[in-house]
């Protein structure tokens, strides 16, 4: 089975977000004086062929652990949806 999958990277609370804090600090110069709380991460997109919903969880929890984020300042969160084979492409003669 193949799989999109979106991971979203952001802080954990607690941690500082000199970025996010950047723009919160800079936003009221334009005119934006009607925002707070931001926060900047990052969203990693892939595609992975897995066999089950759960085989492709596990895998990237282990991804995300070893590589896609930094679990001591990070938090992600993982959204997956099966891709839609097209029988017309798949078709073999």
């Amino acid at each position: 089975m193949e799989f999109s999958v979106r991971v979203d990277v952001t802080h954990r609370p607690g941690i500082l977000d000199p970025q996010g804090a950047q723009i919160e600090r800079s936003l009221p110069a334009l005119g934006y004086r009607n925002v707070n709380q931001v926060s900047v991460g990052k969203t990693i997109r892939l595609v992975i062929e897995a066999e089950d919903e759960a085989a492709a969880r596990t895998e990237l929890d282990e991804m995300c652990r070893r590589l896609l984020a930094n679990p001591v300042i990070e938090a992600y969160t993982v959204d997956l949806s099966e891709n839609a084979v097209d029988p017309q492409v798949h078709v073999r003669a």
